[in-house]
């Protein structure tokens, strides 16, 4: 269960970290943006260090205060999953 959480968070983290980068890009360019809400749902989905990592790579979504929560609890929930699953794996 580790093991296919890892590889999730990988390859979503991947996608994520080039979605902020063409976000970015988009908006230095004024063309039409990817929404917030697909930001979040990409990190919910697992993209959460690709898109922290884009973050500060990009310095993309660092200022937005409702943003930012909104991903720090996206953060914390991931956080508590995989203490979970850290636990299961321990006494199985």
């Amino acid at each position: 269960m580790l093991i296919f959480y890892a590889l999730l968070v990988s390859v979503v983290s991947c996608v994520t970290f080039v979605a902020y980068g063409i976000d970015k890009r988009r908006a230095q360019l004024g063309r039409h943006r990817i929404s917030e809400n697909t930001l979040q749902l990409l990190a919910l989905s697992g993209g959460w260090p690709g898109a922290w990592a884009a973050q500060q790579f990009f310095r993309h979504k660092t200022q937005k205060l409702s943003f930012l929560l909104v991903y720090w609890l996206i953060v914390a929930m991931h956080v508590v999953l995989l203490a979970g699953l850290c636990y299961l794996w321990l006494i199985g």
